[in-house]
């Protein structure tokens, strides 16, 4: 895990709801995997991007979406 990944995991894991923990994990390990082999696109993006919101509280799910959305510009 890079530095940048470490900051968004830990940003995520803070916001994930209650028992929810172990399945956002595996979902930003493969996601991270999937960078360091190059075939993290768009389409895995919006896929994952779904997933990890409804893992998160719903308080965070707006502060959750907009980090997204700027790392999916950037795709």
């Amino acid at each position: 895990m890079n530095p940048g990944q470490k900051i968004f995991y830990d940003f995520i894991m803070e916001r994930v709801q209650e028992g929810k923990a172990e399945e956002a994990q595996a979902l930003l390990e493969e996601s991270f995997a999937r960078q360091a082999a190059g075939t993290f696109d768009r389409e895995y993006f919006r896929e994952i991007a779904s997933k990890i919101l409804s893992l998160v509280k719903p308080r965070a799910a707006e502060e959750v979406r907009a980090a997204m959305e700027d790392f999916g510009s950037r795709l």
